[in-house]
């Protein structure tokens, strides 16, 4: 060996080049394959049924190709201006609950996230209460009606304004954040709704997007708070519209005059879960990198 010749060191092989660790990324890919098709094939299937023709979904032909393509149902749900009403009122309930709920659950949580407050171990019993019992169906309708909000949108949106669940993924975040930041803030003059504004929310823009995505998506699929409440059709989201189509789908097939309808009753129910999907589907690869961060974040400390 020759003087300044270099000898390389040995090679390790890590832990991504060992055999069980390839033999686990085969696996896993199989399985989320699979999980993919499971979770997709029911989406397609309704899709392709919203646009086949009714003698072929009677006689069980469709899967996810539709058969005889026809839009005839599609036409007739859009030249109901009912459809549209009911829509419209789906989307004003999903954006004012919606914001309502961040708003309570942000304060909410925030405050649960100080030990040092006085009387911190009862507010969170009084949330955890809630997780495990109710007052009951009939007294929440007497009290939504005493309190004068039956067949107005706030029925819909304050008694499901926070979730116990989203509170608790909030205040573990909370409790996460650096105590030190809001010391220094402190220092500086800032008072409490100060540090919650400049220091605490412009960092939690990732649970905030992962709260808004859970609380928009259960207003956007409730139907049953609007379906107790309000008896005003022109009241009544989009999920009510579906509930009452899905319902009478056999009397109004048999029932109905015009042949139109009565080739598209039943494609009707598709082509309305198609629609009522697809703002959410749209929406959701927008604040999908915010899911999972937020998500973990809010679970994990340390």
């Amino acid at each position: 060996m020759t003087l300044g010749t270099k000898i390389d060191a040995p090679k390790t092989r890590g832990p991504d080049d060992s055999r069980g660790y390839r033999i686990f990324r085969v696996v896993n890919t199989i399985v989320l394959l699979g999980v993919v098709v499971v979770t997709l094939y029911p989406f397609l299937t309704i899709v392709a049924r919203s646009l086949s023709e009714e003698a072929y979904i009677i006689a069980g032909e469709v899967t996810v190709v539709p058969r005889g393509f026809d839009l005839t149902a599609y036409k007739l749900l859009m030249s109901d201006a009912m459809f549209w009403t009911n829509y419209r009122n789906t989307v004003v309930y999903t954006v004012v609950a919606t914001l309502i709920s961040i708003v309570l659950t942000t304060c909410y949580a925030y405050v649960l996230s100080k030990p040092q407050l006085k009387g911190r171990g009862v507010l969170i019993g009084v949330a955890l209460f809630t997780m495990f019992f109710s007052g009951g169906l009939i007294p929440n309708y007497v009290l939504v009606t005493s309190l004068g909000m039956k067949n107005t949108i706030w029925a819909v949106v304050i008694p499901n304004a926070i979730s116990v669940f989203n509170l608790l993924v909030m205040k573990a975040f909370f409790e996460s954040l650096p105590s030190d930041l809001e010391e220094a803030a402190a220092v500086d003059g800032l008072n409490t709704y100060g540090i919650l504004r400049r220091i605490v929310l412009p960092l939690s823009k990732a649970i905030i997007a992962t709260m808004v995505l859970f609380y928009a998506v259960s207003f956007w699929n409730s139907w049953f708070t609007a379906f107790l409440y309000l008896d005003r059709q022109d009241l009544l989201p989009v999920t009510v519209y579906l509930r009452n189509l899905i319902a009478g789908a056999t009397s109004a097939e048999s029932a109905a005059a015009d042949a139109d309808k009565v080739q598209a009753a039943a494609t009707l129910q598709a082509v309305t879960i198609v629609l009522t999907t697809l703002p959410i589907l749209a929406i959701y690869p927008f604040v999908q990198r915010y899911f999972v961060r937020g998500v973990m974040l809010g679970a994990v400390k340390g």
